[in-house]
């Protein structure tokens, strides 16, 4: 993993929103530094430090001013497109990658590295996409591939954060699904409730036989937790006391 992150940078953006919906995605995955290029006016009343959550005490103040020139020529670049209809034959939006194997691909290497986001309406044009190093798009709908600025850089942000945060970025927040699943013994006792339950209410043993398979099937796929596996044996425990058998019911 590069030990420097990539910086964000956004091409003449034209609403603030956007530029602190981008500051608040790189404050949730890991980026801090932030460049724009022709921004809007800022200020800590406007929608930036509106949308920016806790990134209006870092990210976004921190944000640096700087031309388009100036990120070509100091950094490996990657624009963010979503218009990629060419193909061998033509190089400007063509060959791309995806966000996801971008992140695999500067792993590898040692480089200082600019994301490189376009505006609002129309994104980084031809022109500028010819000066840049890489062409990035996200998969989306054939019908309708086009996200918003602040929709974009979020997912990019998103796919990228092993970047930032390291490959084990998952165990910082998710538990540990390996363990989160019921201990077999209590399984095994659930089963041993419903099984007396379903005997009182289904007296044919190919039926009875039958369900209590698809039972098995159906939690081996699901993977209960401890409290799921608890209140379901719970329940058929009660069930199963106050099902009266038919002899006792005449």
């Amino acid at each position: 993993m590069s030990s420097e992150a990539p910086v964000v940078v956004v091409v003449e953006p034209e609403t603030p929103g956007n530029v602190g919906t981008i500051a608040r995605a790189m404050k949730n995955f890991g980026f801090s530094d932030l460049k724009l290029v022709n921004p809007p006016a800022i200020d800590r009343e406007s929608e930036a430090y509106g949308f920016a959550g806790h990134a209006r005490e870092d990210v976004l103040p921190d944000a640096e001013e700087v031309t388009f020139d100036f990120v070509v020529e100091n950094f490996h670049t990657v624009g963010f497109t979503a218009i990629t209809n060419e193909d061998a034959r033509r190089h400007v939006r063509f060959p791309f990658t995806t966000p996801r194997q971008l992140a695999d691909s500067l792993a590898r290497v040692e480089t200082r590295t600019a994301l490189v986001f376009g505006r609002e309406g129309t994104g980084l044009s031809n022109a500028e996409l010819e000066r840049l190093d890489e062409v990035c798009s996200i998969p989306a709908s054939e019908e309708y591939p086009v996200l918003n600025l602040g929709q974009a850089a979020t997912v990019a942000l998103y796919e990228l954060r092993t970047l930032t945060l390291g490959r084990g970025v998952e165990d910082t927040q998710l538990p540990d699904v390996e363990r989160e699943r019921a201990a077999e013994a209590d399984i095994d006792r659930f089963y041993d409730f419903f099984e007396s339950f379903l005997s009182q209410i289904e007296h044919r043993d190919h039926k009875r036989e039958k369900t209590m398979r698809m039972l098995r099937r159906l939690v081996g796929r699901a993977h209960p937790t401890e409290r799921e596996i608890t209140t379901l044996t719970g329940l058929f425990r009660k069930a199963s006391e106050r099902v009266q058998p038919p002899e006792k019911q005449q």
